[in-house]
C-alpha cells in the first residue's frame, strides 16, 4: 500500500471540497480550484478528511494513487496559504522592477525583458535583485517560475543569471593560463 496514497487529507476550517464522480472542486479564502482526477481513484469525504483509495495493486493503480492524494493536498494548502517561489537575479547591471502588472527585467541584453502576471500569479520585486511569485496554484507557480528563470538561465563561468532561492550552481574554471602551451 502506498504510504502517501493511505493518509487521510485534514480539510481546515473555512475550506469546502466538493467531490463529483472525479471531478474535485476545493474553495477556500484565496480562491477556488478544480481538478479532474483518473477514473480508476476513488476519492470520498468523511467528516472532515479527504481520503483516495484505488480498486487493486496494479502498476498504474499504484502509481496513480499517491499522485491523485498528493495533488488534492496540494489544492488544499493552495486554497488556505498558498504557495510561492523565490528567484534571485545575479550578475553586475541585472536587475528587476515592477511597473503595474509587469515585471520589467535588466539581463544584459539590448533591450529589457517584460513578463506580465496573470489572474492566477501574482509577482513582486522586493529588491531589485529578487522576485516572489504567488499562486493558488503549486504547478502554475513552478512552470510560471521556471519561464521567468529560462529568460537568463545562470551560467557556469561566473554565475550571473537568474537562479531559484538556494539553488546551487555549479562553477566551472575556465581557459587555462595564457602561454602555458610551449
Amino acid at each position: 500500500m502506498s504510504r502517501i496514497g493511505r493518509k487521510p487529507i485534514n480539510i481546515p476550517a473555512g475550506v469546502e471540497v466538493k467531490i463529483d464522480g472525479n471531478v474535485v472542486t476545493v474553495k477556500g479564502a484565496k480562491g477556488t480550484l478544480t481538478q479532474q482526477f483518473h477514473p480508476n481513484m476513488t476519492i470520498s469525504q468523511e467528516g472532515s478528511e479527504v481520503i483516495v483509495t484505488r480498486p487493486n495493486d496494479e502498476k498504474e493503480n499504484r502509481a496513480l494513487h499517491g499522485l491523485t492524494r498528493t495533488l488534492v493536498h496540494n489544492m488544499v494548502v493552495g486554497v488556505t496559504e498558498g504557495f510561492k517561489k523565490e528567484l534571485d537575479v545575479l550578475g553586475v547591471g541585472y536587475r528587476v522592477q515592477k511597473q503595474g502588472k509587469d515585471l520589467v527585467m535588466n539581463l544584459g541584453y539590448s533591450h529589457q525583458v517584460i513578463v506580465s502576471e496573470t489572474d492566477e500569479i501574482q509577482i513582486e520585486a522586493p529588491t531589485p535583485n529578487k522576485i516572489i511569485i504567488h499562486g493558488i496554484d503549486k504547478q502554475k507557480v513552478g512552470q510560471f517560475a521556471a519561464e521567468v528563470r529560462e529568460k537568463r538561465p545562470p551560467e557556469p563561468y561566473k554565475g550571473k543569471g537568474i537562479r531559484y532561492a538556494g539553488e546551487f550552481v555549479r562553477r566551472k574554471e575556465g581557459k587555462a593560463g595564457k602561454g602555458s602551451k610551449k
